[in-house]
């Protein structure tokens, strides 16, 4: 017997990244990870940096990049409104490694002309990007 799935759709302000359905769903909240799966109570909440993973259940899960937003699960669909959202094939790791290394030397660099919240974010980011594409 299949599991029940539901809709899962994950759009940014440019894009609509992902339209599928999945029986499992794990959304990184501000508050740590939701797992969402069928029939799941009706909800809207914050979203941090992460992994946001989907798929079968007891099984390899498909991964996408996300930062900020929100995500309002009803009705057996989850709606996942990001800030930015990449899937893992999607993500340029080459670039998100020369980004990440960028980020790190602005931090260690204790210049008085640097931004360190936006290099801290941008960190981040890069982080995020190579963990969903299995880089780091």
């Amino acid at each position: 017997m299949s599991a029940k799935r539901v809709k899962l759709e994950i759009v940014t302000p440019e894009r609509t990244v992902l339209k599928t359905e999945a029986a499992s769903i794990l959304i990184p909240g501000v508050d740590g990870y939701i797992g969402i799966q069928y029939n799941h109570a009706p909800m809207v909440a914050g979203m941090t940096y992460g992994i946001l993973h989907y798929g079968e259940i007891r099984a390899e899960k498909e991964r996408a990049a996300v930062s900020g937003g929100f995500v309002e699960v009803s009705d057996n669909r989850v709606t996942v409104l990001a800030d930015t959202a990449e899937l893992a094939d999607e993500i340029d790791v080459a670039r998100s490694k020369a980004a990440l290394e960028r980020a790190r030397r602005r931090l260690k660099s204790r210049q008085e002309n640097i931004d360190y919240a936006r290099a801290e974010a941008a960190l981040s980011r890069a982080m995020n990007r190579l963990r969903a594409a299995g880089a780091l």
